[in-house]
This record gives C-alpha cells, structure tokens and sequence, in this order.
C-alpha cells in the first residue's frame, strides 16, 4: 500500500480485524473484512454494522453572521432549521452544477458541516472564501467519525446511552457514549435507521472496540456501504453527482428549500440560482437521473452505455451494481427527459451485448429510517 496514504484513527484496528485495505479518497480504507462484502450488506440490511467514515471532513461554522453567509453558498433554509436538526445540502457551482453535497446541523453555538472525503479540501477553500471576516471557521482535525447502521443499531447504542432511541431521522445532539463526548445524529447513508457518530480521534478505537464487543454489531467496508446506498437510491459524489449536473437532472430538487425558491421568501441568491430554479420552474432539464433494474444476474456497471429501441445511446449509467438485498442488478444513471419515465424499456451495452433493464423508482430496497411513532 502507497505509504503517502492517510490513516485513520481506526486503521490499526482495521488491520486486526483483517481487512483488505485500499486507496480512497487519499486515505488507506477497509473495503471489506474477512467475511466479505455480500455478508457485511446482509448484515447491515438485518442487524448492525458499524463503518469507518473518518475520512470525510468535519468542520464547524459561528458568528453572528453565520447562518447568512452560509445561505449565500447553500440552497436550503438554514433560518428556519430548529438547533439539533440536520439537513442535506449542495453546494451549488455558478454553472448550476454541484461542488460537493453535505450534512449541515444547527447547534446552540453554530453551525455543524459534514463534507465528502474527496471534497473537503476544496469545500474548505470554497467556504473560506465565502464567510464574511466576523464569521469563525473550524475544521474538526481531531475528531473521527464512525457509523452504526441497521434495525437492530438502536438498541445496541441505547445500551450505552439510553436517550438516543428517543432521537428520530436528522436529529443530531451531544451525546456521551461510554463516557466519551460525542456528536451524535440518527441517521447515515445505508436507508436503514442507525447513526452517524463525531468522536474524538483519540477515543475512537475504544468505542469501536465497545460496540463491537456486541454480537449484533460487525465491521462492515467500504464495499457494502456502496451497495447498500445505491440500493437505497442514494447519490455518491464524484459518480451519481459532480460539477456537470444541476440539481433538477440529478433529481434533487426536494434539497433546494422551499424558502430558497421562485415565491420563497428568500428566493434564489445562491450560486447558480438562476439556471437552477429556471429548471425547477419551467421542468427544462434535457436529462435526469434514474433507478435502472436489469434482468438475470449480471451486474450494469459505472459507464456503461443505455440505449433506446432503435440502438440510439439516451443516457449513461452512473452506478450499478447486483444488489444482495433487491435480488437483481440495481443502477442509477442519466437518461433524456423523454426516456426517464417508470417502467421505461431501455438496453445497456455491456460486452457487445444489450441487456434488458427497466427505468424503476428509487429506493430500490425500502428506507427504514425512524420518524417516531
């Protein structure tokens, strides 16, 4: 492995519990573990799986002009986000295209940011930037960031702090676990209920070690987590998203807040408003995202080229992979307009061959996040 990669505050611990590491994101990372990434995805899917995700970018953000600067960079509502509350959001490029998308979280003192892996670099700079001199910004250098996914993670983190089954979807506070400060949010990138956890980096390996220390709970890799989000409909930057796609194409629109709209009661004054809301408006996008579904077994990959009837190329896969819990391949990519319709025959190419796949809603497998009762 390429010594010029960053490690983890869990690397060691992945090492001792056999994990084939590999290049992502700058970062040396477990793609899976000795039982292999079919297991792990089932695993998650029925119990709990806890992940690594210390490589993306924490980052805090105060001042009393916070929350305007950074509605002047992000399409969401951030006057009306209630403290203890998240939200996805986008960084939007001045072409209508995404820099990054992100977790943004109201706190008592400001505003809590987490960034893609492969981002954050350039979402710092971009923020920087952007912030009026008043406003204060803080990358969490020392803090890790670890997740717990699955039906049964609520019942595993209660053990340690019973508050947290009372926290529904997007509910994010400062949380003690094992007698550890953490951040603590009720949600994470799989569709099942579970958290994502900010831990400080010297303490990590410990409440790994304590959770793991359940038997309900298994490491899971970098593997499953990508097929568990694509089963769940969820973009990952860089493939499903990128600085080419508006939100409207990448079917998004529900992350450009209301209040931010055309008739919104702060309207637009985000890079790229224009072009963005004029798609919303006018329904103008030329291509979208979509679930694709496959016959048989084979896998349609990333690139992949999807064809009409007539052998005409009308769009593109993005991701796509066999989907252990769906029971069938599973895709997202761009098609024209006038081919993302449900129930769209389409053809992918792959080896010379056209495969049958039909355009599917998304999620593929059903999100359990909890709302409450």
């Amino acid at each position: 492995m390429d010594e010029q990669l960053l490690h983890t505050p869990l690397f060691n611990l992945h090492q001792e519990l056999g994990a084939k590491m590999v290049p992502f994101a700058g970062y040396a990372m477990p793609v899976q573990y000795p039982q292999g990434v079919k297991k792990e995805h089932l695993h998650t899917r029925e119990a709990a799986g806890l992940f690594d995700v210390s490589h993306m970018g924490q980052v805090f953000v105060s001042g009393e002009n916070a929350e305007q600067d950074l509605e002047s960079i992000l399409p969401v509502d951030l006057a009306e986000l209630p403290v203890g509350r998240q939200r996805y959001a986008l960084f939007t490029a001045e072409n209508g295209g995404i820099l990054d998308d992100l977790m943004i979280t109201r706190m008592p003192d400001g505003f809590y940011l987490v960034v893609n892996a492969a981002c954050k670099e350039q979402d710092i700079a971009h923020l920087r930037s952007h912030l009026s001199e008043s406003t204060q910004l803080e990358v969490l250098e020392q803090r890790a960031l670890i997740a717990l996914q699955g039906p049964q993670a609520a019942a595993v983190l209660a053990k340690l702090e019973p508050a947290v089954a009372d926290m529904v979807f997007m509910d994010n506070r400062p949380t003690q676990l094992a007698g550890i400060d953490c951040i603590v949010s009720r949600s994470g990138y799989t569709g099942e209920d579970g958290y994502e956890i900010s831990v400080p980096a010297d303490q990590v390996e410990a409440l790994c070690r304590t959770l793991l220390d359940y038997p309900e709970v298994q490491p899971i890799g970098l593997g499953a987590r990508d097929s568990l989000r694509l089963e769940a409909g969820l973009c990952l930057y860089g493939h499903d998203i990128d600085r080419t796609t508006t939100p409207a194409e990448a079917s998004l629109i529900w992350a450009i807040s209301p209040a931010r709209r055309n008739g919104g009661a702060r309207a637009g004054s985000f890079p790229g408003a224009d072009l963005i809301l004029e798609q919303i408006r006018d329904k103008s996008a030329t291509r979208k995202r979509v679930g694709l579904i496959g016959e048989g077994r084979a896998p349609i990959r990333e690139g992949t080229s999807l064809l009409d009837s007539d052998g005409n190329i009308v769009g593109q896969v993005t991701s796509g992979t066999f989907g252990p819990s769906a029971g069938q391949p599973v895709a997202m990519g761009y098609v024209e307009t006038a081919f993302s319709a449900v129930d769209t025959a389409l053809f992918a190419e792959v080896r010379g061959k056209q495969l049958p796949v039909t355009v599917s809603k998304m999620p593929f497998v059903p999100q359990r996040y909890y709302r409450g009762e």
